[in-house]
């Protein structure tokens, strides 16, 4: 995979994990606020149901209290009355109320009608409690509430039951009745499965959300990535054709100079010497002349190999720097073409070898596009430094050009050339032209510049 993929992948891939964890977090948030909602409801109910106890146990007192308040301890009419009442007052299949003595003997009990006249002191629900003889102990401390389990009569199953039991110590009773929680229970129970289902409703509609987005922002990311390394393939084809034609371009210039300068040179000489060795066999006078022609072609030869070869990589630049460089350049270009330059440099050099090499070839192509095409008598060459940023300046007072062919991408391949070296230093190069003529102005970045002294030292 390319570096770029692996790259977005590696940041795809924690934002998915951030998703998933702040999904996971809001739903555990939401879960434990409805857990305890739910559970807050389910106290509500209980205690509307202890209320519910605590009323209809009144209103069974209420009842019997006429009756009993007159009775002695020993009224036994008095209590088949009681029982009676007890009895009677049913509030639906589930609603009743019991009585048993002290001493765990049922007395009353509508609904199981087997359970009167037997002790039930010892009976104990599947979870172990000993529900007649803890019922006994709450109505002896005067009244309380106590949950067990117990038949229920609508279904004939065992379900979870809360009870209130009061005493009548007059006659050493138990009187309760209570209500069943399983409805309670059970709309706790339904209210927790709607939670999970709507959590898993909600993860499931985030995940399906989120995880597409992620990866369609992946696949957009690959798309560009693909879309920019064709671009940049395709001008990279488009560098490598500028370099392949600046190449042929350069070869096909030194080969009309060699043929035109340095071949028609030599030719010249070969035909001196001919001549003198002629002559020098016939022992003619003019042998002398003839070779001293022949030596004046043979320096005329040498000085354009010296001059091709100070164009090709002048040793002045590597031996004393930029501004000895360029000086030698314009005098060079004024003996060749009569063109004036004067050229001015206020600055201390501090680019790296390769940045000056850059300005040397801008100059050097600016002077030859000048020489070629502008018809320009003058040219001014300004070389300085603004805050430690180099600057390079060219002007001549020629034709110029249309700037539009420049801005479109139509401009020589000189041009194009030279803004391609300032970018490789992450510099600009601005041309302004017109009919006074044309000034190209070249700057650098500090990155362009030596690295401090001390910064090599501590290297």
């Amino acid at each position: 995979m390319h570096l770029r993929h692996q790259i977005v992948a590696l940041a795809i891939v924690p934002l998915i994990v951030a998703i998933l964890t702040i999904t996971a977090f809001i739903t555990l948030q939401s879960t434990t606020l409805v857990q305890s909602s739910i559970d807050t409801f389910e106290k509500n109910m209980l205690k509307a149901k202890e209320n519910e106890l605590l009323n209809l146990t009144n209103l069974a007192l209420s009842a019997i209290n006429e009756v009993y308040g007159k009775a002695g301890p020993d009224d036994e009419a008095a209590k088949e009355k009681v029982k009676a009442i007890l009895k009677s007052l049913d509030y639906g299949r589930d609603g009743y109320f019991f009585v048993y003595d002290y001493d765990g003997n049922n007395l009353v009990h509508p609904r199981q009608e087997f359970r009167p006249g037997r002790n039930w002191l010892g009976l104990v629900d599947p979870d172990g409690d000993r529900v007649i003889a803890n019922l006994i102990a709450k109505a002896k401390e005067g009244g309380g509430l106590h949950q067990y389990k117990w038949e229920k009569p609508s279904s004939g199953k065992l379900a979870d039951k809360l009870s209130f039991a009061a005493g009548l110590d007059k006659w050493n009773w138990m009187i309760g009745t209570g209500v069943y929680l399983d409805d309670v229970f059970a709309q706790t129970a339904a209210a927790k499965a709607d939670l999970r289902e709507n959590i898993r409703t909600t993860f499931l509609v985030v995940t399906l959300i989120a995880v597409p987005a992620v990866l369609l922002v992946f696949a957009t990311c690959m798309l560009v990535t693909l879309r920019e390394r064709r671009m940049a393939d395709g001008k990279l084809k488009q560098l490598t054709q500028r370099i392949i034609d600046t190449q042929e371009e350069e070869r096909a210039r030194l080969a009309r100079e060699l043929h035109d300068g340095i071949s028609q040179n030599l030719v010249g000489v070969r035909y001196a010497i001919d001549l003198a060795s002629r002559q020098v066999k016939n022992r003619s006078e003019d042998a002398s002349r003839a070779i001293d022609v022949g030596v004046e072609a043979l320096n005329g030869a040498i000085k354009e190999v010296r001059r091709l070869s100070h164009e090709l990589r002048p040793r002045v630049l590597d031996d004393l720097g930029l501004t000895p460089a360029l000086k030698a350049l314009s005098e060079n270009f004024t003996e060749r073409t009569g063109i004036e330059v004067d050229m001015e440099a206020a600055w201390r050099d501090m680019l790296r070898p390769e940045a000056s090499t850059a300005l040397y070839r801008i100059a050097q192509e600016a002077l030859n596009n000048i020489e070629r095409h502008s018809g320009a008598s003058r040219v001014e060459i300004r070389l300085w430094s603004e805050k430690e940023r180099v600057r390079m300046t060219i002007a001549d007072n020629g034709n110029g050009f249309v700037e539009d062919e420049l801005k479109d991408g139509r401009g020589g391949l000189g041009l194009r050339n030279m803004q391609e070296r300032m970018a490789h230093f992450g510099g600009l190069l601005l041309v302004k032209s017109g009919p006074e003529g044309t000034r190209l102005t070249a700057m650098l970045p500090k990155s362009a510049n030596h690295e401090p002294e001390r910064r090599r030292e501590a290297a």
